[in-house]
């Protein structure tokens, strides 16, 4: 039988997407791209990727910066925890590696942010070597190619899955074979309705002689997300608005928001934010007129925030629970690196300003 890594490479040759980081000089560049495409669509990833080379070009450039910088660059992409592990490791790289990224996998996998799936990219795409490596696409690929059925989300179908990976590596050639696996994921074998006719693999696609090819891969479910109500305070004194800092670690560290929280049982939305603003900011405030309702969804909740224009009554506000407060004028606003919906309130207080 011919071997399955020919009939792909040669597939590869004739589709392989044309991508930005691709045939890049910098094992920098592949390294960044590997991160960006956590969890994100390459689609979404290239405009990001190429406003990122533009201002942090080299790995010096990006040790060099703020994480507020980094931030700002990064703001709209999600998962923030991301740039803020490509900082530090920058940092890594440059103090304790010449600024070269690091050729083995050992090294690689010390770099804060760096798992078992983008050390194997990285070292097989920047570097050559024979490494497998195992993202959402390959798991797909292979599940359907060796008609995996243990669950690939969990441990026993994910060992079996890196097993596949790492038997079928071609020696010489595992970069363009993990990246031609990356492709045939996202243009032929998709998720829903894989163009089987058209897969280079087809006759060697164990699920797809069952016809179980949508079956696969087999996946635990996961359990509903909940839904939150919750608040922001877009208070405002003397033309400008206050901005609180959230901690370093936890979901959206080190971005800027007006201030709220979460509604409890039995309250109103106006005492939800008299009550969190007391708790975070230890003032008094006057809530006035509503300033819109704004849904957004993670991966493991989904959330309503209603704001609403407030004053301060009294004392003058203090970081129990933030980092940093500041006072921002509209103009200033687009210089906060935010989450998603602090940003869509930040645009209309800045439209309004106008």
């Amino acid at each position: 039988m011919i071997p399955l890594s020919d009939n792909l490479l040669r597939w590869y040759r004739a589709h392989a997407r044309v991508l930005p980081w691709r045939g890049h000089p910098s094992p920098y560049a592949v390294w960044v791209a590997e991160i960006m495409l956590q969890q994100t669509r390459v689609e979404t990833v290239i405009p990001y990727f190429e406003r990122w080379m533009a201002r942090f070009p080299t790995v010096h450039a990006l040790a060099a910066a703020s994480e507020q910088e980094v931030l700002m660059v990064w703001e709209g992409l999600g998962y923030y925890s991301r740039a803020r592990n490509l900082h530090p490791a920058a940092q890594i790289v440059v103090g304790e590696h010449g600024g070269e990224l690091p050729r083995d996998l050992p090294s690689l996998r010390r770099l804060p942010g760096v798992g078992r799936y983008t050390a194997g990219a990285i070292a097989s795409i920047a570097y050559g070597l024979d490494e497998p490596t195992l993202d959402g696409n390959l798991r797909r690929v292979f599940a359907r190619l060796f008609d995996v059925r243990e669950p690939a989300n969990m441990p026993v179908g994910e060992k079996i899955l890196w097993e596949l990976a790492a038997k079928h590596l071609p020696r010489g050639r595992a970069g363009d074979y993990n990246q031609a696996l990356m492709d045939l994921g996202a243009t032929v074998c998709t998720p829903r309705a894989p163009d089987c006719a058209a897969c280079p693999l087809s006759g060697q696609c164990r699920a797809y002689a069952l016809g179980v090819q949508e079956e696969r891969p087999v996946l635990k479910p996961k359990p509903a997300a909940p839904h939150y109500t919750v608040t922001a305070a877009v208070i405002r004194r003397e033309g400008k608005y206050l901005l609180a800092r959230r901690p370093q670690k936890g979901l959206l560290g080190g971005l800027w928001e007006f201030p709220g929280g979460k509604v409890e049982a039995g309250e109103s939305l106006e005492s939800t934010l008299r009550r969190t603003i007391r708790e975070e900011l230890g003032v008094a405030i006057r809530v006035g007129a509503p300033f819109g309702i704004y849904r957004h969804a993670y991966t493991h909740f989904r959330f309503t925030l209603h704001a609403f224009l407030c004053y301060p009554d009294g004392d003058e506000p203090r970081a129990l629970e933030a980092g940093v407060l500041s006072w921002v004028s509209p103009s200033e606003l687009s210089a906060y690196p935010m989450g998603k919906v602090d940003r869509q309130i930040a645009r209309r207080l800045a439209a309004d300003a106008v």
